[in-house]
């Protein structure tokens, strides 16, 4: 197959050319941008020196090149309107940024604080939640990526909202973000000096992520719900955990809980559900597409705590995105992603 990536100078796009140009069945890989065209990805990435060295192509070569798949990880706002000409053109299209995730248009301009998209490519888009959306996936032809912190929540979460375990009234997410989940480029927060020996919190009660989870909870959970998400930026390069916190339903043992979560991921490649109060750490899944999941019930509040961690940039961003291209077109969802984690 051959791909393309728009956005590859950011870094969902880097890890996006990672995973594809190491992927068994991507015979060429098309670089596309619309401020750095003619430049080699190398400039801007000296990692890549003698890796890649061709130049980044204009937009105006979409329109010409033949692409079975094409991977967007422009910035919230750009994708809405790149992307619609394309899919006119039948093709097969992942956006790993925001605009085609919420369905409803005066939510969108809400919480992004922007124009929102055409609703009929809108309504077209299906939620690449890898896990819980396959069938939905294998039909698709735009796929909204879902954000990296929605992706370590809802893997936990969703397996005991639609089983009625907890209360979701009660639910609050709590959720830390290594600094490349800042983007590539400089911001005041990600600043060495104030990220640096340092922990901070953003977006209070004003994260995007915020409706994304509500929506999907509504769609596959069928719980309508406001929750309580409060997010962090954490003085390292990757990783995601995700803490959350809920009152059971009734007096839950925790074999339940295990069996619930091990029956809704025993055919689920990249989750793995680990003993009740095992202590995770975001760097045993470093590099990776995995998501891993703990839990523990406080028998004495009646309340359970559940823990992710996931690799950001990667189950949170291109690893997952690659997965939802296997399942398009009908390869093992594994394919290309059997990396094991780095460590240390």
């Amino acid at each position: 197959m051959r791909a393309g990536i728009i956005g590859v100078t950011g870094y969902g796009g880097l890890e996006l050319f990672r995973l594809l140009t190491a992927h068994p069945e991507i015979k060429e890989v098309f670089l596309y941008s619309s401020s750095k065209q003619g430049q080699l990805l190398s400039d801007e990435a000296p990692h890549l020196l003698g890796i890649n060295e061709n130049k980044l192509r204009s937009f105006e070569q979409l329109e010409t090149d033949e692409l079975d798949v094409l991977f967007c990880s422009a910035p919230s706002g750009v994708s809405s309107e790149l992307l619609p000409p394309l899919l006119d053109r039948k093709m097969r299209v992942i956006d790993l940024a925001g605009d085609f995730r919420l369905k409803e248009a005066d939510t969108y301009r809400k919480w992004y604080g922007k124009k929102p998209p055409n609703t009929s490519f809108v309504n077209k888009a299906v939620y690449g939640l890898s896990e819980w959306n396959k069938k939905e996936i294998k039909e698709a032809a735009l796929i909204a990526n879902p954000g990296c912190y929605p992706t370590a929540a809802l893997l936990g979460i969703l397996p005991l909202v639609k089983t009625k375990l907890i209360n979701p009234k009660t639910l609050i997410i709590d959720a830390k973000s290594g600094l490349s989940g800042a983007g590539a480029s400089p911001q005041k927060a990600s600043h060495f000096t104030k990220a640096n020996d340092s922990l901070s919190v953003y977006k209070m009660n004003k994260h995007q992520h915020i409706p994304e989870i509500e929506q999907t909870l509504k769609t596959l959970a069928d719980t309508e719900v406001n929750i309580t998400f409060t997010t962090h930026l954490v003085p390292m390069t990757r990783g995601i955990m995700a803490t959350m916190y809920a009152e059971l339903a009734d007096d839950i043992q925790s074999h339940t809980v295990s069996e619930i979560f091990n029956e809704s991921y025993k055919s689920k490649p990249f989750v793995r559900v680990f003993k009740e109060n095992t202590d995770l750490f975001t760097k045993q899944v470093y590099g990776s597409n995995y998501c891993d999941l703990t839990f523990a019930i406080d028998e004495r509040t009646n309340r359970i705590t559940v823990v992710s961690v996931i690799d950001n940039l990667i189950k949170g961003a291109a690893g997952q995105a690659v997965q939802n291209m296997n399942i398009m077109v009908g390869l093992n969802e594994s394919e290309g992603l059997q990396q094991s984690p780095l460590f240390p």
